[in-house]
């Protein structure tokens, strides 16, 4: 039977009909973790926003079905010479009772690649406006965007007085300033550690590409950050924000944009991890850039691509571009988390706090998004927990494996902090 989720409007064009990737669209209320089901979800080309594709309706856990979009083929996104952009661009229209209607311009389309479309949607008692705008402007290998002004990988800290932290931690949220530094006008935005890092790697490289090449330019991207977060090097000049949003002096994140769905997974594997050099306590401030429109000291992104083809290790690009001395560090601290992983998966036949833990969490992220099945918190992880995980694990977009390994574990940990919160900052 057709999923009656899905209204088909019309054909894809017969010229891109052989090329395709896949979208899914998370609905949720901008106050509070709260899913929106039953949310009208329409998608168009850009290009012909009044033309609808497909018609969409979101579940109880307030998301679309994956649905398949044409897309350019996928060797363009390989080809750092190519002059073709390498992405199919759709317009995602979304409405619901008693919410401000949100439209979504540019969402990304990548050959063989699920897209993962996050929506908030302000809730009409709480906006006086009449619709939500975001635009995703051209991903950074395709557009044109001004090149990172070089800064010393290693900052000068004092050794007293008010500078920064004793060691590295992950911290809950990053403050984006979406503009440069001097920009009184430019929004301040919260966002989560994690959900900064997968958009500012699907913004800046394809996830199309090899993994290990991906897992490198995540490990630029995260010890660039977290060196921003160690040093407090905005704040120090006075500013009130983590980072900027500018690629001229920082990296490029765009509020409302599109991730994928491969970067989602890795990012949350290895969202602790930082680049060290022997003997200093400081991320690594890593420099990279595209290493075709424009060349650094530092890593090149379509470098990387070409060595993860041949083969290379994620430490092996890091290494081919920083140095031999250059390592993967990994931070002890997390912060906005109720506990640590255990340090060792859970699974059926484990029992204790940790488990019972988890039951506790899973039960409230229940409350939220009903299609969790509510257990008992005995502390035994049993079938009934395996269940309730391998759902969530579905929901979050992790593989259903009904084992909490480390990336389920502080995905649970970070949504029930969430749904557990009356409000977010900002």
């Amino acid at each position: 039977m057709p999923d009656t989720n899905v209204i088909e409007m019309q054909e894809p064009e017969s010229d891109a009909a052989s090329y395709a990737g896949t979208i899914k669209i998370s609905v949720v209320s901008s106050i509070g973790l709260v899913p929106v089901e039953g949310a009208t979800v329409t998608i168009a080309y850009t290009r012909e926003p009044n033309e609808p594709l497909k018609v969409l309706t979101t579940d109880s856990s307030g998301q679309t079905p994956e649905t398949e979009l044409p897309a350019p083929p996928l060797a363009l996104s390989l080809q750092p010479e190519n002059e073709i952009q390498p992405y199919s661009e759709y317009n995602i229209t979304v409405t619901a009772p008693d919410y401000e209607p949100v439209l979504i311009s540019g969402s990304e389309i990548l050959a063989g690649e699920l897209s993962l479309q996050p929506v908030q949607m302000n809730p009409l008692a709480a906006t006086e406006e009449e619709e939500k705008i975001v635009v995703i402007p051209d991903h950074t290998l395709y557009g044109d965007f001004p090149p990172k002004i070089p800064e010393d990988e290693i900052k000068p800290m004092a050794e007293t007085g008010e500078i920064v932290l004793s060691r590295v931690v992950i911290p809950e949220f990053v403050i984006v300033h979406d503009g440069v530094p001097n920009d009184p006008s430019a929004p301040n935005y919260w966002v989560r550690y994690k959900d900064y890092i997968k958009n500012v790697a699907s913004c800046e490289i394809y996830s199309t590409w090899p993994e290990s090449a991906i897992y490198a330019n995540i490990l630029a991207i995260q010890s660039f950050t977290l060196n921003r977060v160690y040093t407090e090097w905005y704040r120090n000049q006075g500013y009130n924000f983590t980072i900027t949003s500018s690629t001229a002096y920082d990296q490029k994140w765009v509020y409302g944009r599109n991730i994928f769905k491969n970067i989602d997974y890795l990012v949350d594997s290895v969202f602790a991890n930082y680049l060290s050099r022997p003997g200093v306590r400081q991320p690594i401030f890593t420099a990279y850039c595209d290493g075709r429109r424009v060349t650094c000291n530092g890593l090149s992104q379509w470098g990387s691509m070409y060595l993860g083809e041949e083969g290379y290790s994620a430490i092996e690009i890091i290494r081919y571009y920083y140095g031999n001395d250059m390592y993967i560090n990994t931070a002890q601290l997390i912060s906005g988390v109720p506990s640590s992983w255990p340090g060792y998966d859970l699974t059926i036949g484990s029992s204790g706090d940790k488990v019972r833990q988890l039951q506790t969490q899973l039960n409230r992220i229940a409350r939220n998004y009903p299609a969790i099945p509510t257990i008992t918190a005995d502390g035994i992880y049993g079938p009934a927990t395996a269940n309730a995980v391998r759902v969530f694990q579905g929901i979050f977009n992790l593989p259903q494996t009904g084992i909490t390994d480390y990336p389920t574990w502080y995905e649970v940990s970070e949504i029930y902090v969430g749904v557990s919160r009356i409000s977010e900052p900002g």
